[in-house]
């Protein structure tokens, strides 16, 4: 991907969260996020990035909530890691339901 590409990509995300992209120079790769904001710390990948696997998951997860008002999340641990840990665990949401998800928050 060119350099251009994954610029805009991360301007785009500092623009929806309310961040300030980080200019690579401003940063040691790992010590510093891509997307400077006072909640969030943002890395940003683009391209490629979803396996088969997860998109099936993500899928199925939209399908599942179709008509019920719930959000679809995906639930993933990852069980064999090269940090040493035993299992981490995430949780994914495509960026519409995870705005949803902050908006129904705000109103609580």
């Amino acid at each position: 991907m060119n350099r251009g590409t994954w610029k805009r990509h991360e301007r785009w995300w500092a623009d929806q969260l309310g961040g300030t992209r980080v200019p690579v120079t401003g940063r040691t790769r790992g010590y510093a996020p891509d997307v400077e904001h006072s909640t969030y710390a943002v890395e940003v990948k683009a391209g490629k990035v979803m396996s088969s696997r997860m998109q099936t998951a993500v899928d199925q997860a939209v399908a599942s909530a179709e008509g019920t008002n719930k959000v679809p999340i995906v639930c993933i641990t990852q069980t064999e890691n090269v940090r040493g840990a035993m299992n981490d665990h995430y949780v994914l949401f495509r960026w519409e339901d995870f705005c949803r998800l902050l908006d129904e928050h705000a109103l609580t």
